[in-house]
């Protein structure tokens, strides 16, 4: 075998004899099913004919210059794989009654085609062929295209322009195509992020048998493999084959003299045109084509409040978003200005979600940002932005447009900057740093920042910046870092946490070491802890870790306790310090019984919730309480990792401080004169949020104490587009395959605070509840619940995370379909119930938990 790396224009291709007809038998061969299932339960179809070639006309000065005529006769369609008389629709049928008379007589009229040095150099056909038709002539011609030589090639064919390793020993040439390398204009859109996205392996063969230079035989098998990432069972695989084996030669038509291969087809046939290799688009079908009115009707209380924990609320929204995705601007408004009040916000949500020109324009007329009274559609708006799975320019210039306009709640125009931040980076993972309208809304937030002097104004900016992670933001976070005051400066280090270890530079760490030893000047114990936080997960040197390990007995008796729970959480979890934080510990001056044996009631600390094969789920809860005994931060992540990216899937920090006067308790080193206040922040799916407050300054409190009701205060609420993956797979035989995941989440995440001053209690509770459709649905609810008990002093606070116990269900269905309206649809549905659980948090908030829920005496 002689392998060459590059041909030459002119490399050997088959040739065709004069006087000669070639007659092959031809097959199609298109199999749908789930990946490493049982084949013969797939469905699909196979087409089979006869195919004769001669030749037309060879130039008289390259023989390698040829135009040949293909035509196909006897064309049948059938199943893929046998099935009972009962399951088979293609039973009594035929090629006519399949196509349609017109349809059929266009497949079996002549192709003509210029093959010049076994390329396709040009090919004609009717021009009032249909693009189907004319999609099945050219995988037929792609059979036609081959180099006799060894060597890598580009060539154009049905799929575009591709890379091409051919392989030839003894009489067969094997194509190895590329499939990965085509370039055909893009179809479709995928999400942003590789956790919640799906991933494609494709494979395409073509084995020729060649003889005195002329086709014997060919087999062609394509493979595509599309998996969801984070649920690796769900995977499609598409199989497409074709073969291609000689009857026999028999005598043909004499070739037609002349010089010019264009003057050729005009005489053969006038009507016959140039058209291009490649497959043409072809319009896909809708699934659910009733009218958007209509749909919206019989799925209208499936979105009502009460039903968005049923995982039917999903499905009835992704099903809204298909239909949303092809109606016009008119349609939509026209819906929303219908919907009933209770509906309509998760008819905001559906409506952002469909991401189309028609929908955000539908979207932006509908609802009135100068009208304070609209907050709660304005919000779900915006953040249904933020969650976009593929956001452009369009909705990114949307709100700056928005944010320049007249916005009467302050929360909203917080709200539409922090979300500015998140489109700009979903932007910028999909390579659209240098987008005019992205570097325009970067330049908004960071020249937002360096110009603001009001610290509302400045946490706003800081909290865009969270979201947008901008590399040319790092300066401007260490200086708010060091120099802001306690909110901005944990904001700024709250930031540089979710930057790449790579852009933590040795500058950054000198400015984190600095607050953390209060080199410049005090700092609250919140912010010296996020800033320890950030330094052992970038990568720290050995004198960084025992400079912060030595601390460790010098610090607020809470924050000693802290410490060496983190470095033990760093150990027993193995985080990326471990082995440096290992090396230290074997000095004794670090290592010792007094510095390692500080008690307390803070805690870090780390687990699984869910460990396989398709995807990794840690979470981890951070408490750091005040001297006083009163809960000061905790902090409850939960990151997912599929294919060696990472998911902030969620973050629920609470925050608390300046409540010592409550209890006549002597405030912590450089937090004597905060004002009281309570609030919540959280992360979902990679967005930062607005922050809410429960109360801040003294009368606020002692206000909501008495005119608490228990209920929630909402953070986030609303229906997801979690996976979204939509794609059109040219085959190489001619056919498209569509390819379609979709998810969806119906997430409510809510905080709130109960007093009761009669029995000195409160509970603060932050819940989670999802429902996810696509092949398979969940219903599951995640809680996470601190109770207080002010009974006795220090407060006593329990921390529970739980797993509700939740269905499972799975779902196959597989169909095949004619134009006549016959099919056959196979439903496979398989449940189950998984257990609840508790997470175990440290011990000694298990001890705690023993003393807060112990029975009243009384």
């Amino acid at each position: 075998m002689c392998v060459t790396d590059v041909f030459t224009e002119k490399t050997a291709g088959p040739r065709l004899n004069n006087e000669k007809l070639y007659r092959y038998s031809y097959e199609v061969e298109v199999l749908l099913d789930r990946g490493k299932g049982d084949a013969a339960e797939g469905v699909g179809h196979k087409i089979t004919a006869t195919v004769r070639v001669h030749l037309v006309w060879r130039n008289p000065s390259n023989k390698d210059d040829q135009l040949i005529q293909i035509d196909m006769t006897d064309v049948r369609i059938e199943n893929v794989n046998p099935r009972p008389a009962d399951k088979n629709i293609f039973l009594a049928t035929s090629a006519e009654s399949i196509l349609g008379k017109e349809q059929l007589a266009a497949l079996q009229r002549p192709l003509l085609v210029n093959l010049v040095f076994g390329k396709v150099n040009t090919l004609y056909a009717n021009p009032e062929e249909s693009t189907a038709i004319r999609n099945l002539k050219r995988g037929l011609v792609s059979l036609f295209q081959l180099q006799l030589t060894s060597g890598n090639r580009e060539e154009v064919d049905v799929s575009g322009r591709c890379k091409i390793r051919y392989v030839t020993q003894q009489g067969q040439v094997t194509r190895h195509k590329q499939v990965d390398s085509c370039k055909i204009p893009e179809t479709g859109f995928t999400s942003h992020s590789k956790v919640l996205g799906v991933s494609k392996m494709s494979q395409s063969i073509t084995v020729f048998k060649v003889d005195d230079r002329f086709i014997k035989s060919a087999y062609a098998e394509e493979i595509h493999l599309v998996t969801l990432n984070a649920h690796q069972s769900l995977v499609l695989e598409i199989k497409a084959r074709q073969r291609l084996q000689l009857l026999a030669i028999e005598g043909g038509p004499k070739e037609t003299p002349g010089k010019q291969v264009a003057s050729i087809v005009k005489s053969l046939n006038p009507k016959y045109t140039t058209i291009p290799l490649p497959a043409e688009a072809i319009k896909s079908e809708c699934k659910d084509c009733r009218p958007l009115s209509e749909l919206w009707q019989s799925v209208h209380k499936d979105l009502e409040p009460e039903n968005l924990s049923d995982a039917k609320a999903t499905r009835s929204f992704l099903s809204l978003i298909q239909s949303l995705r092809k109606a016009k601007k008119l349609e939509i408004l026209q819906l929303l200005k219908s919907a009933s009040k209770s509906a309509l916000p998760q008819l905001v949500d559906t409506v952002t979600s469909a991401q189309t020109t028609a929908s955000l324009e539908a979207i932006l007329d509908f609802l009135d940002f100068s009208d304070e009274k609209g907050v709660t559609l304005q919000e779900r708006f915006l953040y249904a932005c933020g969650f976009a799975s593929h956001p452009n320019q369009k909705m990114l210039k949307a709100l700056m447009g928005l944010y320049k306009g007249k916005i009467a709640s302050r929360d909203i125009k917080e709200s539409t900057v922090i979300i500015m931040g998140a489109i700009v980076k979903k932007l910028c993972q999909s390579g659209g740093s240098d987008l005019p309208t992205v570097k325009e809304a970067k330049q908004l937030i960071l020249e937002g920042l360096r110009d603001s002097e009001e610290e509302d104004d400045i946490k706003m900016y800081l909290l865009a910046i969270i979201n947008a992670q901008l590399p040319e933001g790092t300066p401007l976070l260490a200086k708010y870092a060091e120099e802001g005051s306690g909110p901005v400066s944990s904001l700024a280090i709250m930031a540089l946490q979710k930057y790449s270890t790579a852009l933590i530079t040795d500058e950054i760490k000198k400015v984190l070491n600095r607050i953390y030893h209060q080199n410049r000047r005090v700092h609250e114990k919140s912010v010296r802890t996020a800033a320890a936080d950030v330094l052992f997960n970038s990568k720290p040197t050995y004198m960084e870790v025992k400079n912060l390990l030595l601390s460790i007995g010098f610090l607020p008796h809470e924050m000693n306790k802290y410490m060496l729970s983190k470095v033990h959480d760093i150990l027993q979890f193995e985080l990326p310090a471990s082995k440096v934080v290992r090396q230290v510990m074997k000095d004794m001056l670090v290592h010792n019984y007094d510095r390692f044996s500080k008690i307390g009631s803070s805690s870090a600390f780390s687990g699984y919730m869910t460990r396989s094969q398709d995807i990794a789920s840690t979470y981890s809860l951070d408490i750091l309480y005040s001297g006083s005994g009163i809960l000061r931060k905790s902090n409850m992540n939960v990151f997912a990792y599929s294919k060696d990216s990472r998911l902030h899937a969620s973050q629920v920090m609470i925050e608390a401080q300046g409540l010592e006067s409550l209890i006549a308790a002597t405030p912590d080193e450089g937090e004597e004169d905060l004002d009281s206040y309570a609030g919540m922040s959280a992360i979902l799916f990679d967005v930062q949020l607005r922050p809410v407050t429960f109360f801040k300054g003294y009368s606020d409190l002692m206000a909501k104490m008495f005119t608490a009701t228990g209920e929630p205060m909402n953070v986030v609420k609303g229906l997801i587009l979690l996976v979204d993956h939509s794609q059109l797979i040219q085959l190489q035989c001619g056919h498209k395959a569509s390819v379609d995941f979709q998810g969806g989440l119906a997430i409510d995440i809510s905080g709130g605070m109960e007093f009761s001053l009669w029995y000195r209690e409160s509970k603060t509770s932050v819940n989670n509840r999802a429902g996810v459709e696509r092949s398979f649905e969940t219903e599951a609810a995640l809680d996470f619940i601190t109770t207080v008990k002010f009974s006795e002093y220090p407060f006593l606070v329990c921390m529970q995370m739980e797993k509700q116990q939740f269905p499972f269900r799975q779902f196959l269905t597989k169909y095949e379909q004619l134009a006549s309206g016959k099919k056959f649809v196979s439903r496979k549905k398989r449940a189950d119930l998984v257990p609840g659980s508790e997470f175990p948090l440290h011990q000694e908030n298990s001890n705690m938990c023993n003393k807060v829920f112990e029975e009243s005496s009384w």
